[in-house]
């Protein structure tokens, strides 16, 4: 009786070992984990490069936006609308 008990939790021990196994084979977590890892370093460092584009784009919309602010008010009819302040009826 305890002999029988003993080979079905060996039995099953190398079982859970086996299909353990063949998961780590298939998935490679630790690799997965390697890789985000390096990918998280990789955007910290090139976090301060990402942020100066970010503000050059941002920087030449509004020029951009202002420059046709500017053209539409010299092209408006109406003559208190011409200057700095922005036509809300457009």
């Amino acid at each position: 009786m305890l002999r029988d008990t003993l080979e079905t939790n060996m039995k099953r021990l190398i079982d859970f070992l086996i299909y353990s196994k063949n998961f780590i084979i298939r998935k490679s977590p630790i690799k997965a984990l390697i890789n985000s890892i390096v990918d998280g370093i990789k955007d910290f460092l090139t976090m301060k490069k990402k942020l100066k584009m970010a503000q050059y784009r941002l920087n030449y919309h509004r020029h951009q936006f202002q420059k046709m602010e500017q053209l539409i008010a010299e092209n408006n009819q109406h003559s208190f609308l011409r200057g700095n302040n922005l036509n809300t009826t457009r």
